[in-house]
């Protein structure tokens, strides 16, 4: 079964691999950008951030020498912030304990910072040829069908069911060819609604054959999404907008963000701000987000009380600058608003 499965999977990869830049190079650390850009995103989303991030970081001392805020920047708009954050830690680890070059195995790649199992073996048998399997939604996707297992993958007895059964799947005369080749069918044939018209391995496919392809693979729970209430302030003054850089432990540490509320003992001796937007909605994966956003002219920066501003972090940042901080999509759809002027009151 194995030698059928890898046979058709590869000579279907052969026609129909995606051309992508990051392929066709055993260049690790290109890899290992890729991989981690790829995560959370889809490849055409995530194509033009890995050119434009090459090129401004083409090897690891490039990157680790960098400061986190110049890393968040380029990083912008794709989300999961946390992932630059360890892309740039990592980078500053190879570079003090590897000399710069990203580690050769499977396990060690496995001792950086944001690289888990899926990426170390994505880098390790890339890069390097190491015989390590990829296991990651589109390989979940394709072997539970494709053997007809209904463990869900989100449990521990899953994983390790499914660990074992990648391994054992792979080939492991040409590990890259092969772990490239499943993502790939995974990605473009059995997607989540499956074209198995067009699948060369449907007549031995044990959930075509029952029936069963939209019933797998099998998840034991659904995401929790909660819902969360933010307000944005944009207060500038004299050509000043006020910012913080979120130093909380969530998904915009590092971020910068305007006002979220408003000064204590400003609402009656300053003019009140103007709600551009009510109701602004953001998804993310664990929160369903809406937000208010306001406009604040204030007549000087002296207007708002300093002691406050610097116990909560805010500083005043020219307003032909702040494009340089990196901040969440929503905090640039309040740019967007403000940027429109006046006029935008009357839509």
């Amino acid at each position: 079964m194995n030698a059928f499965f890898t046979e058709k999977l590869e000579s279907w990869y052969a026609s129909h691999r995606r051309e992508l830049p990051w392929r066709d190079t055993a260049d690790a650390y290109r890899i290992w950008i890729s991989e981690i850009i790829l995560q959370q995103t889809r490849v055409a989303q995530g194509h033009d951030y890995y050119v434009r991030f090459v090129e401004r970081f083409p090897d690891v001392v490039t990157l680790a020498e960098a400061s986190e805020d110049e890393v968040l920047l380029l990083w912008q708009g794709l989300g999961y912030y946390s992932r630059a954050r360890n892309l740039h830690k990592a980078a500053q680890m190879v570079c003090r304990e590897y000399g710069g070059r990203l580690p050769g195995t499977f396990a060690e790649l496995r001792r950086l910072p944001g690289v888990g199992d899926y990426t170390a073996a994505a880098i390790a048998s890339f890069a390097y040829g190491e015989a390590t399997a990829v296991l990651d939604g589109n390989v979940y996707r394709v072997l539970s069908r494709y053997l007809g297992i209904d463990t869900p993958i989100d449990t521990t007895k899953g994983q390790r069911e499914f660990r074992m059964l990648a391994d054992e799947m792979l080939d492991r005369r040409q590990p890259a060819l092969y772990n490239q080749a499943i993502m790939d069918f995974g990605a473009l044939v059995c997607m989540p609604h499956a074209l198995c018209e067009e699948c060369p391995l449907c007549e031995s496919c044990q959930a075509f054959r029952e029936g069963r392809v939209e019933n797998l693979p099998v998840k034991s729970r659904t995401t929790q999404v909660k819902p969360l209430h933010l307000i944005y302030i944009y207060a500038r003054a004299q050509g000043h907008l006020l910012l913080r850089r979120r130093g909380r432990q969530d998904i915009w540490k590092g971020l910068y963000e305007p006002l979220t509320q408003m000064p204590p003992g400003t609402e009656e001796s300053l003019p009140s701000p103007v709600l551009l937007r009510e109701g602004v909605k953001h998804q993310l994966t664990h929160r369903s987000i809406q937000a208010d956003f306001y406009l604040w002219e204030l007549p000087s920066r002296e207007s708002l009380p300093s002691a406050w501003l610097q116990e909560e972090g805010y500083r005043w940042v020219r307003e032909e600058e702040r494009d340089d901080l990196a901040t969440s999509r929503l905090v640039q759809e309040l740019y967007k608003m403000v940027n429109k002027g006046p006029e935008y009151l009357g839509d």
